[in-house]
């Protein structure tokens, strides 16, 4: 959506286009050829000899195969990338073993008091909602918790190493499993990783677009996105940071004892979906717990799962153990834009945290000040002694669209009116990004400007030292009325940015973080969970563009996306894993989704951006709770068998699935009543159902696994259903025994008797949640007509 392009400079929104990779020699270009499992019993040698034999059997004559190969898969899954011509790439197609063949495609970055924030208001809710509970065990960040066992693997930008939050003071030595490596390459060696920093990749974007599309042959990270989002994760405790001043604290990530392993997939240009196959193939080898994904494909561009790199690599990463955490995209608030949607994955939404960036306008005559919000360092006097004019009325001659002139667009204001002015203007989904139009007025000589922006509110934008705020249009409207009631020049100044904590209400579901239903996975409910993704503080790299006075450039830098909340979950999932080193990446994620919570810090249901309820759709399950995950009671089970019979209920013939896993019995195959509508039986924490107004009623079945230090536990149901909707669950007790770990129950839901119209509005949701006294197993559920 264009109104977020600017959200982060250097982190590409996700609706950018995913295209296929830039050809060569303009006949040929790379495509992946995907084989599935990798076979039992075979030599990695042998698979990569066979990798090379198939392709040469569509090559002509006079081209080798190991000239045109850039890439093999051979650790999580088979496969290769090849520079290939049309006609070859269907050729291999056709071949047997052959899963897909699909043009490289190129995927978008999705681009510290949050985990205060998290716990807190987690802890409050808890004591509000369910009493005590007992105190559960957490990652201290001490390198010598059971975290410090723990490897968090990102596929990103790359990592900088010399930042604070990767030092490796007071760590142990290296977990003896770590497979992996430090590579070497540009201003990149071995000794950059140390005990924290344990291993880094580089997949050089030159191997598969040619020289002039590099992007990079070194992990070193040019972009910052990696760096930040790997410090989130499992930074370091970092003291007395701050980003040049606003925002001061202590940053750390959610599992600061873990171990980082950076796996660049991405540069400045975009992240290669062969690169990002081989990041995932990479990881699982050398032998990471958790995999952190803060980038995707555009929702307008809808890969299948047998060709999206991130649905393959994700599904062989989970079925070898690993939890695989991704980012939900940058294009809400719009409906039907999740990606990252496939049923193995953790998709995480986007919310804000108790903490607020406020930059007044300060009005002359009764000096009254309208609230703003955005970062500037602004260096204008305190009184307000500046002209104020509106875009509108200082729209050049030349120009005759005068709605253009009032939103500020690039070449419709007279520099004239402008010089040594504050600039009102108004702001839309659509216009020209707000830094380029105040880039342009600062040019022109005005000496600010007041953006009012109703949608982008929540996210503090950066303008440095060009004194810019942002305030809605109802706080506009009084300084229209200002302006209008002036018996002379009006004048105002603004305010440099202040930081204000535990503001209020949060957290908020931010505009910006993408919505369920997956246009996939309809019967699967996306996103899972909700995380801090707005001015999140966490490390940064060196850069040249500090404000007025600073000789140093920030260590740190606050950026918002769901990339950023991502790695808040990825760092809750490594906490989980550390604590629970047996449970599964399925139980794992149930234990985030079933405790997390729906309340903020009004102790009132969490909304979006624009004040309504949020819903399922918006936030999944909710916000993680990351020390309540420790201790869920009961956890939905799934593994590699429920997610191949996802696949023959999405569509997909046995012959495809045994390539997918090559692991089955021979004699597996797809029931013949297979159908979407069976996803919904998938056991999955929370459940959705479609096109109940065709049915009149739907019964999906759960399972659950008492994990609690109670083997001997006796679990009710309690339902919250909407009007027009009546769900039932059966049976309504569960009773636990030493010998019964595992118990089944039934959901059935069905148009209330009187309210059928209510039924069909459209998407209905409410919750079900199994309870001990001590525990609470919430599962949300959506039902659409």
């Amino acid at each position: 959506m264009a109104a977020i392009t600017w959200l982060l400079l250097y982190l590409v929104a996700s609706s950018a286009a995913a295209g296929a990779a830039g050809r060569g020699d303009g006949a040929s270009q790379v495509y992946v050829v995907y084989m599935g499992s990798v076979p039992p019993r075979t030599s990695t040698s042998l698979l990569q000899e066979s990798h090379l034999r198939l392709v040469g059997t569509v090559l002509k004559r006079g081209r080798r195969a190991d000239s045109v190969v850039v890439r093999q898969y051979k650790h999580g899954f088979s496969g290769f990338a090849a520079r290939l011509s049309k006609d070859e790439a269907a050729a291999l197609r056709r071949r047997p073993g052959v899963v897909s063949v699909f043009a490289d495609p190129v995927y978008q970055l999705h681009t510290t008091r949050s985990w205060d924030f998290l716990q807190q208001t987690a802890v409050k809710i808890d004591a509000a909602a369910r009493g005590p509970r007992n105190k559960t065990a957490a990652d201290d960040g001490s390198p010598s918790s059971p975290a410090a066992d723990t490897i968090i693997g990102l596929l990103d930008s790359g990592i900088w190493p010399e930042s604070p939050s990767f030092n490796d003071a007071g760590f142990g030595p290296v977990p003896s499993r770590w497979k992996g490596v430090c590579m070497t390459g540009d201003d990149f060696n071995s000794s950059n990783c140390n005990k924290k920093l344990i291993g880094a990749r580089y997949y050089d974007m030159g191997d598969v677009r040619g020289p002039s599309q590099s992007g990079g042959g070194s992990p070193r990270d040019d972009v910052g996105h990696g760096t930040h989002t790997s410090s989130t994760a499992a930074g370091n405790a970092i003291t007395g940071a701050s980003y040049y001043g606003l925002a001061p604290g202590t940053a750390k990530g959610g599992s600061a004892a873990s171990r980082v392993a950076m796996y660049r997939v991405c540069s400045e240009t975009g992240c290669s979906g062969s690169a990002i196959l081989a990041g995932f193939d990479d990881a699982v080898a050398d032998g990471v717990d958790v995999i952190s994904v803060s980038l995707g494909a555009s929702p307008y561009f809808r890969p299948d799962f047998t060709s999206d790199p991130i649905a393959i690599g994700s599904f062989h990463a989970v079925a070898k153990g690993v939890t695989v955490v991704c980012s939900a995209g940058n294009s809400g608030p719009a409906a039907a834009t999740v990606v990252n949607a496939a049923p193995w994955i953790l998709t995480v939404a986007a919310t804000t945290i108790d903490r607020d960036f406020e930059s007044d306008v300060v009005l002359g005559g009764n000096y009254s000040a309208v609230k703003g919000g955005a970062i500037n360092f602004s260096n204008l006097d305190k009184s307000p002694k500046y002209p104020l004019i509106t875009g509108a009325a200082a729209k050049s001659s030349s120009v005759s669209d005068a709605d253009s002139a009032s939103h500020c667009e690039p070449g419709t204001l007279d520099s004239g009116k402008i010089q040594g002015k504050i600039v009102l203007c108004n702001h839309s989904e659509g216009d020209t990004s707000k830094p380029v139009k105040a880039d342009e007025l600062n040019s022109a000589g005005a000496v600010g400007c007041i953006f009012v922006n109703d949608v982008e509110w929540a996210v503090a934008t950066t303008y440095l030292d060009f004194p810019v705020t942002e305030v809605t249009s109802a706080a506009a409207a009084a300084i229209h009325k200002y302006i209008a009631s002036a018996a002379s020049q009006p004048v105002a100044t603004i305010t440099p940015t202040g930081t204000v904590t535990e503001y209020k209400p949060a957290p908020v579901v931010a505009y910006f973080s993408s919505r369920g239903p997956s246009s996939q996975t309809g019967n699967v409910l996306k996103p899972d969970v909700a995380a801090p993704g707005v001015n999140i503080l966490a490390s940064w790299i060196p850069t040249t563009s500090l404000p007025a006075g600073q000789k140093q450039a920030s260590q740190f830098k606050l950026v918002s996306g769901t990339s950023m909340a991502c790695p808040h979950v990825a760092g809750a999932a490594a906490t989980v894993k550390a604590w629970k080193p047996t449970w599964s990446p399925a139980a794992i994620r149930s234990a985030i989704m079933t405790t997390a919570t729906q309340l903020n810090n009004n102790h009132t249901p969490t909304t979006t951006d624009s004040g309504s309820p949020a819903t399922p759709y918006d936030h999944g399950a909710g916000q993680v709770h990351p020390t309540g995950a420790l201790d869920p009671g009961l956890v939905y089970e799934a593994g590699e068998d429920d997610y191949l019979h996802f696949l023959c209920n999405y569509g997909y013939n046995a012959s495809t699935i045994k390539l997918i896993a090559a692991s089955l019995p021979g004699g597996f195959s797809c029931a013949a009543n297979a159908s979407t509508s069976l996803i919904s039986d998938l056991n999955y924490p929370s459940i959705a159902v479609s096109g109940l107004g065709k049915a009149g009623s739907r019964t999906v079945t759960r399972a659950v696994t008492n994990v609690g230090a109670q083997e001997e536990a006796t679990y009710t149901v309690a339902v919250s259903a909407p009007a027009g909707l009546d769900v039932n669950v059966t049976p309504r007790k569960l009773e636990f025994t030493k010998g019964v770990k595992r118990l089944a129950f039934q959901v059935s839901f069905s148009a209330g008797r009187n309210d059928d119209a209510a039924a069909k509005k459209g998407a209905l949701s409410g919750s079900i949640t199994w309870s001990d006294g001590k525990h609470m197993v919430r599962s949300p559920f959506v039902v659409t007509s």
